[in-house]
């Protein structure tokens, strides 16, 4: 993995390269749309995410020890064999800000299931549940007793929506690929390497239609996952891409004559 200084100098070169964040001077209706309508972010309606955002505070205030098995790549903040619920929010939960794109993107394509890879403490899972409030949200920790405290509290919480998987994700994603329903959006977080991140992709592309989204996590954290984000955008099932940095988003729509991938600024 890259580190901070690598990640960023990466980000700044980023940041200066990216479109508009607010739609100037991007052409493509889509894209301009997803900007306007997706990207940008209301702060009128974050009190709608007060209650989950409660949930990270709590967790952020809590001393309480998991064990983690890592079946990935590891962290850029270490491979403990057992960490604090405190350091799991800070150093592996996406900022909020990323958990309202997750809200507003299915909301807005009408996704009517949802695939996680990569559970940790739930706090993305919590996003697209609340999203999906009819649908089901299927989501994968490979840590036994992480899996287990995020199973518990999304019990305490009353979310019946959330259906919880612990193994390798080599072993789960296929069985649940198939149980999918309608529209799909797929995240993928975790196992932060080439090879298994590219496998995810094939895997999920033959099951995925013109109107399901694919999100790749951390596609600058290493040589190797950026390495994989060129192969994914370069694939000729793929259509559109857009890259924030921090995520990749997939789009297969066949309204895209033409192959694009963007840069925008979030």
């Amino acid at each position: 993995m890259y580190s901070h200084v690598q990640l960023a100098l990466k980000y700044i070169s980023y940041w200066i390269k990216a479109s508009n964040g607010r739609g100037h001077g991007i052409h493509s209706p889509f894209v301009y749309d997803f900007v306007v309508k997706v990207l940008e972010d209301s702060r009128k309606e974050r009190k709608k995410y007060r209650h989950i955002e409660k949930v990270r505070q709590n967790f952020s205030n809590s001393s309480e020890m998991i064990s983690i098995l890592d079946l990935g790549a590891g962290s850029a903040h270490g491979n403990a064999a057992s960490r604090s619920v405190s350091s799991l929010v800070k150093n592996a939960a996406k900022p909020s800000k990323f958990g309202r794109l997750f809200h507003r993107l299915v909301k807005h394509y009408e996704i009517e299931s949802v695939l996680e890879l990569g559970t940790s403490l739930g706090i993305s899972t919590r996003y697209f549940a609340d999203a999906l409030p009819e649908g089901q949200v299927f989501t994968i920790e490979g840590a036994p007793a992480l899996a287990s405290y995020a199973q518990s509290n999304f019990a305490k919480e009353g979310y019946q929506n959330i259906e919880m998987k612990e193994g390798d994700f080599s072993m789960v994603v296929p069985q649940l690929l198939p149980v999918l329903k309608g529209k799909k959006l797929i995240y993928v977080d975790g196992n932060h390497r080439y090879a298994p991140t590219v496998d995810y992709f094939h895997q999920m592309r033959s099951y995925s239609g013109e109107y399901d989204i694919l999100i790749f996590d951390d596609i600058h954290w290493s040589k190797e996952m950026e390495k994989a984000w060129e192969e994914i955008k370069n694939h000729q099932q793929v259509r559109c891409t857009i890259d924030v940095f921090f995520i990749g988003i997939v789009f297969f729509r066949k309204e895209f004559k033409e192959k694009c991938n963007f840069s925008i600024r979030f």
